[in-house]
């Protein structure tokens, strides 16, 4: 019955594995069922929201009336969104973003930031970062392993005789494609353009943009292959 339920929900078949107990599934379902009853009250601010919506605890949501979110999205507990920006924050359906990552778009009030736009069945581990300073855009089945960070503005640092925080910044945006992997501890920074499929090794720094079904790896990463070759 669990297993329909969450089918119906996710529009794809959810089977629960066979080596989970009783009472473990209970578990799951009572705090599941805590985390609707928290996002019920917490999507009411929103711009706009799905029917379901799943919010643990110790969450930290900024300029609600900015964030718009889908049907049967998980946001996990100590997660800090600030949405505080031009275009505030959009989030597709069944989007799960894990514990403790943080979602930030302005880092001043004397200069907003873009905004982010999360497609549908992506998935965000742990602890990941997102600066929106720029544009963020990412494409529908992409995963993100845990503490990745996405850096959408340059420091500018041309000037010697300037302290750097008072020198202006770059603002170019990033865009993951699609169904991407990007694996754990990997670092995007702004300007960079990642293509449909592309899979990024852990740890690796994306500087330069990626055609489509590349696999990076690497500081500064570079195409190591091609999947569809």
């Amino acid at each position: 019955m669990f297993s329909s339920l969450v089918s119906r929900l996710k529009k794809r078949e959810y089977l629960i594995d066979e080596h989970i107990t009783g009472a473990e599934l209970m578990g799951t379902v009572w705090e599941r069922g805590i985390m609707l009853l928290r996002g019920f009250f917490k999507k009411c601010w929103f711009k706009q929201s799905g029917k379901i919506f799943f919010c643990g605890k110790h969450c930290v949501l900024r300029s609600k009336r900015k964030i718009s979110v889908g049907n049967g999205v998980t946001i996990h507990q100590g997660c800090r969104i600030n949405a505080l920006s031009k275009k505030g924050i959009s989030i597709g359906d069944n989007v799960n973003i894990g514990p403790e990552c943080i979602l930030e778009c302005s880092g001043v009030i004397t200069e907003l930031g873009e905004g982010i736009v999360i497609e549908d069945n992506v998935g965000i581990s742990a602890r990941t970062f997102i600066g929106a300073r720029a544009d963020v855009l990412i494409g529908h089945d992409t995963i993100i392993g845990p503490y990745c960070s996405i850096h959408a503005e340059n420091h500018v640092f041309s000037d010697p005789d300037t302290p750097i925080r008072l020198q202006p910044s770059s603002r170019k945006g990033v865009v993951i494609g699609p169904d991407c992997w990007i694996g754990a501890k990997a670092t995007i920074l702004d300007g960079v353009t990642i293509g449909q499929g592309c899979v990024i090794a852990a740890g690796a720094v994306v500087t330069k943009s990626l055609p489509d079904y590349a696999v990076a790896a690497g500081v500064p990463a570079r195409v190591i292959k091609y999947r569809n070759s």
